[in-house]
């Protein structure tokens, strides 16, 4: 039985998340050495008005991650495979052994800030849920203008999708997504359009800036999100974490790959549990379990279990 750690990324948000981190020394090396590096007090980052920011958001969400993993691997569960969604991809690369945290720490800050000089307001992604891509893809179709455009972006499930664009646009294309037969539409907390070529620049800046930050082999077998491939040379991380800004998650096809791999336990870092909902659904014979919901003792106790079931 093998194990993956999954984590989330920007929409997981919510003010308070890096209070509820579990009380553990590891938690608090994580977020001492984060204010040491970026010079101010993370657990600012967390209040409803500081999480209006993308950088806030991303920095916190990069933090949560790194501090779960890091309790859960300290009290002896350590995962066979990583993977992260969209800002996600950077915790999974630090637990896997592939960047340093100080380094992903600068490198998430600037990432965050070239968003939001590129799209301060206006733009964002949304949700369908229960529509195929080609319905989807339709719909998308008729109403992006080149003033407003939208595109389809993060693939979470076969019927669960992401837009990304303009906000007039994708008010226009959730509306017209629920009219035609969308189980339901909504509109993310995410104040940029993540995932789509309209972050081109940002995943050209990104690349360039990692030219000068050391990457090393994984020590873990890390799930790439632009190709959805595992990845197994820095250089294909490297290039999978800059380009993946600016195109679709495949995270449907990555948990897919991990699970024809032989993991039977996902476990979600904090915050939130959106990834784990998803893996439930798509692998009923496999467990998946949220820190955020279910603690840190519960995920030891349940993992240790099923070694020893498997064993």
């Amino acid at each position: 039985m093998k194990c993956a750690f999954l984590f989330p990324g920007q929409g997981s948000q919510y003010p308070g998340m890096l209070q509820d981190l579990p009380k553990h020394p590891q938690v608090f090396a994580v977020i001492e050495e984060a204010s040491r590096i970026l010079s101010v007090d993370i657990t600012q980052f967390d209040h409803a008005e500081a999480l209006k920011s993308t950088v806030a958001v991303q920095l916190a969400l990069l933090i949560c991650g790194v501090a779960t993993a890091s309790v859960l691997i300290t009290e002896g569960t350590a995962p066979d495979m990583v993977a992260g969604h969209s800002l996600g991809a950077f915790a999974a690369a630090v637990i896997a052994g592939v960047i340093e945290f100080k380094d992903a720490l600068r490198l998430v800050k600037q990432r965050g800030e070239w968003m939001e000089q590129a799209y301060p307001c206006g733009y964002g992604m949304g949700i369908v849920l229960g529509m195929d891509e080609r319905t989807l893809t339709a719909i998308v179709e008729r109403v992006t203008t080149a003033d407003a455009p939208v595109f389809l972006a993060n693939r979470n499930a076969p019927d669960q999708i992401a837009v990304s664009g303009s906000l007039s646009s994708l008010e226009k294309l959730l509306d017209t997504a629920r009219m035609a037969g969308a189980r339901k539409t909504m509109l993310l907390n995410v104040g940029v359009p993540s995932h789509s070529p309209l972050m081109k620049d940002v995943s050209d800046q990104l690349a360039k800036a990692m030219e000068v930050v050391p990457f090393t082999d994984p020590r873990i077998p890390y799930g790439g999100i632009y190709k959805a491939r595992t990845l197994f040379t820095a250089a294909e991380i490297r290039n999978d974490l800059a380009i993946s800004t600016s195109a679709p998650v495949r995270w449907h096809e990555i948990t897919t790959l991990f699970y024809e791999k032989g993991v039977r336990l996902f476990v979600e870092m904090q915050p939130g549990d959106v990834l784990t909902d998803l893996a439930t659904n798509a692998f009923p014979e496999a467990r998946a379990m949220s820190i955020s919901k279910s603690g840190v003792p519960s995920a030891v106790i349940l993992s240790k279990r099923m070694k020893e079931k498997w064993l």
